[in-house]
């Protein structure tokens, strides 16, 4: 089964759904295909506070905010995961198991899947006690100790959310330095049941039905004399992202940068004519909601206007 559009919007976080928003308001047809649901990693934020315009507003109430501006341009969503990527001539095919779906240009906004610390006990204890989304799991750790696993943005806002639901959290991290805005780390400094541990990392994972002690070593002289061993009944994974770009890998042309990101221009333009990059998956030095927004409205534009170009409008 076959179905044509104008533009194809690979993902549906922020940086999609913008993209769709700018295309379909410039007359074309767009459809975005989202292998999960449309809010992308919005939907694990317990509340933002940097996004403009919203002093606090929750990840999934922008995500809904954003698909019904989408929806209501006539935008369609197909909830639905992207296997591959091709391109003949002026056409891209786009499929999606038993369904494919073409394209006179394409938007890769596929967002990144979470990284992983790759330690024994890690992949067995998945849903066991290790979890890489504190508001989708913290619940099930109400009263007990638990563990954070990270330095940046995303691992204060955890161990600050899990502060208000577990007796205690721990937060490690493999450098001095937190790399997390300095508003979150004061904050994260003034909450009595959260100790933070620098300078080491987690070198192993155990339990029995369920994780129980963590492994730590040293990755500096200074930070630990010797092994540590930590008892805790969770610990919560937030270390970073890697793009989720295997889709692409049947299109020639494409460009990597050494973290496997896609390279573009300043107008989130590829290598190859008509395909678009914005959000995560874009090599940058900054991935927020805001810049995912501004990279959609530079690639919904663009995407437009190559159409207008070929003749497609």
């Amino acid at each position: 089964m076959k179905t044509d559009f104008e533009i194809a919007v690979i993902g549906g976080g922020p940086a999609g759904l913008t993209a769709a928003v700018y295309a379909a308001r410039a007359g074309h047809t767009v459809t975005i295909l989202e292998g999960a649901a449309c809010g992308g990693q919005m939907l694990l934020a317990h509340e933002i506070e940097n996004y403009p315009g919203f002093t606090k507003i929750a990840g999934y109430a922008l995500a809904d905010q954003m698909m019904e501006q989408a929806n209501s341009l006539g935008v369609s969503i197909t909830y639905a995961q992207v296997d591959s990527v091709t391109k003949e001539d002026d056409r891209f095919t786009v499929l999606c198991g038993s369904k494919s779906y073409t394209a006179s240009a394409v938007i890769v906004a596929a967002g990144a899947k979470h990284r992983t610390l790759d330690v024994p006990g890690e992949a067995e204890f998945i849903g066991r006690g290790v979890s890489y989304c504190a508001v989708c799991d913290g619940r099930f750790f109400a009263g007990k100790d638990v563990a954070v696993v990270g330095g940046g943005n995303t691992a204060l806002g955890d161990a600050i959310y899990l502060s208000n639901i577990c007796n205690s959290v721990t937060l490690i991290h493999r450098r001095d330095t937190f790399r997390a805005d300095r508003i979150l780390v004061r904050r994260m400094e003034a909450i009595d049941n959260i100790r933070t541990v620098m300078g080491a990392r987690v070198t192993k994972i155990e339990g029995d039905q369920r994780v129980q002690p963590l492994d730590l070593v040293s990755v500096a002289e200074s930070a630990m004399s010797q092994p540590m061993v930590l008892q805790a009944d969770g610990v919560f994974i937030a270390v970073g992202n890697v793009p989720d770009l295997a889709m692409l890998s049947g299109i020639d042309g494409v460009q990597f940068d050494e973290g496997g990101y896609l390279v573009t221009d300043e107008r989130c333009r590829s290598k190859v004519p008509g395909l678009f990059v914005a959000g995560d998956v874009r090599s940058k030095n900054l991935r927020q909601i805001a810049t995912a927004v501004a990279d959609g409205a530079i690639a919904g534009t663009e995407a437009a206007e190559y159409l207008d170009a070929l003749g497609n409008k």
